[in-house]
């Protein structure tokens, strides 16, 4: 006993027969292991546990979870390794450690919430429907303004004010994005002034007939589309452009749209048209003055966009021809030369497995 328990040793010998242990206050923290089997008889010799094995310290505290502790833990040993490394974990509001920012996203309004009910009560389900597509047609404009007119402000404008992209790859890239703007603000300026007080409007067939011809102008920019993608994803290997377009991507404004999301919109809502105009047409009587101008501005976008299907497909067509590669002068062939109508492209395999690719013209 002397060799096991040298600091308990007394110096009259052991006296454990017939005689209690005196016992003094006990800790609150304290406790034996006597007290956590009471089945076990009382003059079993225990060994008290000492204050380093108490309960209260094996449980942790409530206000400091462990996983908090682990989370402090670890910062601290991210912030010791950048401290010899700070290029590798310095923290950027755009990277995946911050929080998301919040994406500004488009209201989206119909005509019968955004003006007086009381007159929608005095009008037929039909006139409404009717009245919700013009109400879609002129927010559609505005909303068309507002992302041509971002695209240059967030995206072109900064490029060539930091030299991320030259002024000719921009202009190569945005073509004649500008153009298209105070087109569409004419537009949206004469359903404005066609609307009245109350919201509603009577007429808009003879605005369309006399403004659809102006979307002629979109020849050159959607010529100009299949050059423009495939600059701007060359560009992309760069990493200064590269990192320009994930921030703005991660910023709100963008509402999570790539920069060619905003260049395609003008297409998009170019062929839109036709579908505007037919539901205007099936929601208005037949007796309606609205009734002839309609069918007669339904022809003409549709002549419009039919010409410059035709004139992107021809453009599509000669920028495959440019690229063209001939080992031997003598595969040039006049039918190529002469093709307008790309027929269709996609990679091949040859019996290895390797891809290379393939325009049939």
């Amino acid at each position: 006993r002397k060799r096991l328990f040298p600091m308990l040793t007394p110096t009259n010998g052991w006296h454990l027969a017939g005689k209690k242990r005196k016992q003094g206050k006990r800790d609150e923290d304290s406790i034996s292991l006597c007290s956590l089997d009471s089945g076990e008889p009382s003059n079993k010799r225990v060994k008290p546990l000492s204050r380093v094995t108490s309960l209260v310290n094996l449980i942790p505290p409530v206000k400091a979870t462990p996983l908090k502790r682990f989370g402090q833990t670890l910062q601290r040993s991210i912030s010791f390794r950048s401290d010899s490394r700070p290029d590798l974990f310095a923290p950027r509001p755009w990277g995946r450690n911050a929080p998301p920012p919040i994406t500004k996203r488009r209201d989206s309004k119909l005509w019968s919430e955004t003006f007086d009910v009381r007159v929608n009560q005095l009008l037929t389900s039909k006139e409404i429907k009717r009245q919700e597509v013009i109400f879609e047609l002129s927010q559609g404009e505005q909303d068309l303004i507002e992302d041509l007119k971002l695209a240059k402000k967030a995206y072109h404008d900064p490029m060539l004010k930091l030299n991320i992209m030259t002024e000719q790859e921009l202009n190569q890239i945005f073509g004649t994005l500008d153009s298209l703007i105070p087109l569409h603000e004419d537009l949206l300026s004469r359903l404005r002034e066609a609307r009245k007080p109350d919201g509603s409007t009577e007429q808009v067939g003879h605005i369309l007939v006399g403004w659809l011809p102006c979307l002629n102008a979109y020849d050159s920019y959607c010529s100009n589309q299949v050059a423009a993608k495939a600059l701007l994803d060359y560009k992309k290997q760069d990493h200064r452009v590269q990192d320009f377009l994930q921030r703005c991507i991660e910023s709100p404004f963008s509402r999570k749209l790539d920069l060619w999301n905003f260049l395609d919109i003008p297409r998009s809502r170019l062929v839109k048209y036709p579908l505007l105009l037919r539901e205007i047409l099936r929601n208005t009587a037949n007796d309606h003055p609205d009734q002839q101008h309609l069918e007669e501005a339904i022809n003409i976008i549709q002549g419009i966009v039919g010409e410059i299907n035709i004139k992107t497909g021809e453009s599509e067509c000669q920028y495959y021809k440019e690229r063209l590669i001939y080992v031997e002068e003598s595969q040039r062939d006049s039918l190529i030369d002469s093709s307008r109508v790309l027929c269709c492209h996609g990679e091949l395999r040859n019996n290895r497995g390797v891809k290379f690719q393939s325009r049939s013209l």
